[in-house]
């Protein structure tokens, strides 16, 4: 139990820290990864962690199917349905947005998992919210009237109840780092919708763990700053926390989100394919490959400590790759490995 919620526990945890020996030579910092790409279900990822939080929710409301939003190729869709699937429950993914012209990738295993997703058009009369909205209530009436219960999960699983399982990531970093005698430790983390980096604060901050967290923003936000100081407020307010957490006590960069959403960066291809080479790890281009890239580049302009000990969080992700506007660049630039002979 954390904070006074309980949880269905079925993730394989806790994930590996890792040494990048080879990359932590060559940028000349102390880089590890946490792996929770590892996770045990639809390819793993992040938000399997927030998920055993809504499991529990959705289940101790007698609820017999999961619904949630996002993009049209959501990791946190994908895993919602992979969780609808173990739990013998039904799952549904309602996206502002537009079909990407072929199954693949995130929905190509949404419907390996039977999990139906709703694209809706954006006709710009009414805002994307507005739209979505709408659309949720439609999707939640249809699947109501053949007789399902229907728990709504919001946006990345990022609320109050979603950031928990974050919280208790950062508790279980801090048992790892012990074990491995890391002092100094500065985890890294991608920022999308927020729940993962704010579950990490507020622990470290709380508990107080003796770790520091960066995040990265991979989208523009008006305010990431206030966006953070919001979001942590809602929390303390819930759970009764203690500690006072103003918007520049939160240390996030959003130099590298590269003006979009998802959207195609040679840097970020290039960060993917260095970790690739160099570890033989698989990073994505929407999250971890803009949030390494943004760690190769600080390291090179000698914006991080050689004395502290970086953890990157993986959050997973990696089907992106093969999204068409992601997969047919990186085939014209990878093409000179192909031999056929």
């Amino acid at each position: 139990m954390t904070l006074g919620k309980e949880k269905i526990s079925f993730i394989n945890v806790p994930t590996p820290i890792e040494k990048l020996n080879t990359v932590s030579g060559e940028l000349g910092i102390n880089l590890y990864m946490k792996r929770d790409d590892l996770t045990n279900y639809g390819t793993g990822g992040n938000k399997l962690r927030k998920l055993e939080y809504f499991i529990k929710d959705a289940r101790d409301k007698g609820a017999t199917m999961l619904l949630t939003v996002g993009g049209a190729q959501t990791n946190h869709g994908r895993l919602t349905a992979a969780v609808a699937a173990k739990f013998g429950m039904k799952a549904a993914i309602v996206a502002v947005d537009e079909y990407p012209g072929e199954i693949s990738a995130n929905l190509l295993l949404d419907g390996i998992m039977g999990c139906p997703v709703y694209l809706v058009r954006n006709d710009e009369t009414r805002s994307e919210g507005q739209l979505l909205k709408k659309a949720v209530a439609k999707v939640t009436d249809e699947w109501t009237a053949k007789g399902e219960k229907v728990y709504f999960i919001p946006l990345g699983g990022s609320n109050e109840l979603g950031a928990l399982g974050y919280y208790d990531c950062a508790l279980e970093m801090a048992d790892q780092v012990k074990e491995m005698k890391l002092d100094n430790v500065h985890i890294i983390t991608t920022v999308g919708s927020m729940g993962t980096y704010i579950g990490l604060a507020a622990a470290i901050a709380n508990e107080p763990l003796d770790m520091k967290v960066t995040g990265i923003g991979i989208s523009p936000k008006d305010d990431i700053h206030q966006f953070a100081a919001d979001y942590y407020d809602r929390l303390k307010k819930a759970y009764g926390l203690k500690v006072d957490l103003k918007a520049q006590d939160f240390d996030l960069n959003s130099d590298f989100d590269y003006g979009g959403y998802n959207n195609p960066v040679d840097d970020v291809r290039q960060a993917i394919y260095y970790m690739g080479r160099k570890e033989g790890i698989i990073l994505d281009p929407c999250y971890t490959g803009k949030t390494f890239n943004a760690i190769m580049k600080l390291a090179k302009d000698g914006k991080l400590n050689k004395n502290e000990n970086y953890i990157m969080i993986h959050t997973g992700g990696v089907p992106g790759i093969y999204t068409k506007h992601h997969r047919s660049l990186m085939e014209e630039e990878l093409m000179s490995y192909m031999h056929i002979i």
